[in-house]
């Protein structure tokens, strides 16, 4: 994993400041560069969502990059025990590290951990990547915790 010191820190803008960036379909907000997450690492940030300040990861899984809500869907808490750490199985699945919950990197869905768990995927959070940026947006579904 990446081992930059402002992980988990809010979004920023060009210059350092928290930005969210408008267009004509809604709001997104810059994550950070492309080029920053190699293939099998992940980074953390905050994106509002709800009106409140949500905990979110962007991974690069096999070269694609996939982002989710960091909240595992048995219990509503953080994924990552040890900061910034979701890959597990030599990278193969994302994992809880508290109710040891497999997802699949792609879809989020869980595929082993508690039985109440399994079929349910993590909450995904829309991506754009534009001139190796990549963006953020609010998820449109609901959460049901």
């Amino acid at each position: 994993m990446s081992q930059k010191s402002d992980r988990g820190a809010p979004l920023r803008r060009s210059g350092g400041a928290p930005r969210a960036k408008g267009r004509a379909d809604g709001v997104r907000y810059l994550v950070g560069r492309a080029a920053d997450l190699n293939s099998g690492h992940s980074m953390k940030f905050l994106m509002p969502i709800r009106g409140a300040d949500e905990e979110c990861f962007v991974i690069n899984f096999r070269g694609k990059f996939h982002a989710y809500v960091n909240r595992c869907r048995h219990v509503p808490m953080a994924m990552d025990w040890v900061d910034n750490q979701f890959f597990a199985e030599r990278g193969r699945y994302l994992m809880c590290q508290t109710h040891n919950a497999y997802y699949e990197p792609v879809s989020g869905e869980c595929v082993a951990g508690p039985p109440e768990t399994c079929g349910k995927a993590l909450y995904r959070v829309p991506l754009e990547i534009e001139d190796g940026r990549i963006y953020a947006r609010p998820p449109e579904d609901e959460f049901e915790d």
